[in-house]
C-alpha cells in the first residue's frame, strides 16, 4: 500500500526543526485519513477471514458494498456461509444483525413489524420486525410473494420502514444481503427488474477448493459442538458510527472526469451490444462510480483508476442486463458479455 504523504526534503544539510518553522515536522509514520480508513477495513477483512474460509472475493465485494452504502444480492447454493458472513461482519463493527427466511407465505409485517393491542395499557403498540437492524440477511428472497418483496424494497430504497401508516427511520448503517438460489431450482422465481436494480452488487458464491474445504472442516470440528463456527471470538475493529464515517470518506475519493465517462460508456455499451435484450440503466453508471470509490479506499488510494472500474464492473452489471434467448441457448451468460465489453471499450490511459 503506497504512502501518499509528502516526504521531507533530505537534500538540506540540516533539516528545519519544529521550533524554526512553527509547524509540526512530517515523519515517515504520518499517514493520511484515507490510509487510516484502509487499515481499518483491511483489519475487518482479516477478522472475517478467520471464520469464512475460501470466500475472499466475496468478502471483498461485501466490504466494498458496505462502504458504498449499497445492498448485495448473493446467489449460490445453501451451506456456503452466507449467514456466517453477516454475523461476522456485524461483530466486527458492533452492529446488529437480523435474518429473515423468505417463504411463499411470508407477510410484509413479518419483515417490517406490526401494531398490536396492549390490553394492560389499552393502547396499540408497535412491535418492530427484523428489518430494524444494521445488517439484514434476506434468505432465499426469490421464494417470497411480490407484496413482501415490496416491503423490503421500501426499506432498501427509502431507508424507512412503514408500519400501520407510520414511518420509522431505518438503522444506520443499513445494508441488506439478500440471497437467492439459482432460479432453475423448484419453487423459485426471478426477481422483478426494478428490484434487481436496487442492489448495488450481485455476488456469486461458489464452493471452496479442496484445501480450503479441508481447512474449514478442521476449524469447525476443533473443540466445538455442532456444525457452526463461533463468531463471538472475533475482535470488534470499530463501531457503527465509524462505519458511517468510512462511508463518507469513500464518498470523498476523487474520480477524474475521464474515468467517470469510462464508467458511463461501459453502461451505455450494454444497451447497444448484440444479443443484449435489456441493457444497464443510469443507476448502473452511478453504482460503478460509488463502488469504485470504495474499492480505491480499501487499497489506500485517494483517487479512482480505470482498473478500479474494471474490478467491480462484473458484480455491478451482471444483474442489470438481460440476454436474448439465442445467446442463452448457446450457453453465453451475462458475465461473458461483460467480459467482452470490458475488452472492447477503450479505457482512459492516464
Amino acid at each position: 500500500m503506497s504512502d501518499q504523504t509528502e516526504q521531507p526534503d533530505q537534500s538540506n544539510t540540516r533539516p528545519s526543526t519544529a521550533t524554526e518553522t512553527g509547524a509540526r515536522p512530517h515523519t515517515a509514520d504520518t499517514i493520511s485519513p484515507v490510509q487510516t480508513a484502509s487499515r481499518q477495513i483491511l483489519a475487518i477483512r482479516n477478522e472475517i477471514k478467520k471464520v469464512l474460509v475460501g470466500q475472499d472475493p466475496v468478502i471483498d465485494q461485501i466490504l466494498i458494498a458496505l462502504l458504498a452504502a449499497g445492498h448485495v444480492l448473493i446467489e449460490g447454493v445453501p451451506g456456503l456461509g452466507k449467514t456466517l458472513l453477516v454475523k461476522a461482519l456485524a461483530t466486527c463493527f458492533k452492529g446488529k444483525s437480523g435474518r429473515i427466511q423468505f417463504t411463499p407465505d411470508l407477510m410484509p409485517s413479518d419483515v417490517t413489524g406490526h401494531a398490536m393491542y396492549d390490553m394492560k395499557s389499552e393502547q396499540f403498540k408497535i412491535r418492530k420486525g427484523p428489518a430494524f437492524t444494521n445488517l439484514l440477511l434476506a434468505d432465499e428472497i426469490n421464494r417470497a410473494p411480490a407484496k413482501t418483496q415490496a416491503a423490503l424494497l421500501e426499506v432498501m430504497q427509502e431507508k424507512q420502514i412503514t408500519i400501520e401508516g407510520k414511518s420509522f427511520k431505518a438503522e444506520t448503517p443499513f445494508m441488506v444481503l439478500a440471497t437467492q438460489n439459482p432460479i432453475e431450482q423448484e419453487g423459485t422465481y426471478p426477481l422483478p427488474e426494478a428490484e434487481l436494480d436496487r442492489f448495488l452488487f450481485k455476488v456469486l458464491i461458489d464452493y471452496p477448493n479442496e484445501q480450503q474445504e479441508v481447512d474449514l472442516v478442521h476449524k469447525v470440528i476443533s473443540g466445538s459442538v455442532g456444525d457452526h463456527l463461533d463468531v463471538s471470538e472475533l475482535t470488534a475493529i470499530t463501531n457503527a458510527e465509524n462505519i458511517i464515517s468510512l462511508q463518507q470518506t469513500a464518498a470523498s475519493i476523487a474520480i477524474d472526469t475521464a474515468v467517470l465517462n469510462y464508467s458511463v460508456r461501459l453502461c451505455r455499451a450494454t444497451r447497444e451490444w448484440p444479443g443484449v435484450r435489456r441493457g444497464a440503466g443510469p443507476r448502473a453508471s452511478i453504482a460503478l462510480a460509488r463502488a469504485a470509490r470504495a474499492k480505491a479506499l480499501i487499497a489506500g488510494n485517494n483517487f479512482v483508476t480505470p482498473d478500479d472500474i474494471k474490478a467491480i464492473a462484473m458484480p455491478v452489471l451482471r444483474h442489470r442486463i438481460s440476454l436474448a434467448a439465442d445467446l442463452e441457448i448457446e450457453g453465453i451468460n451475462a458475465d461473458d458479455v461483460i467480459t467482452d465489453i470490458l475488452n472492447k471499450v477503450e479505457s482512459p490511459r492516464t
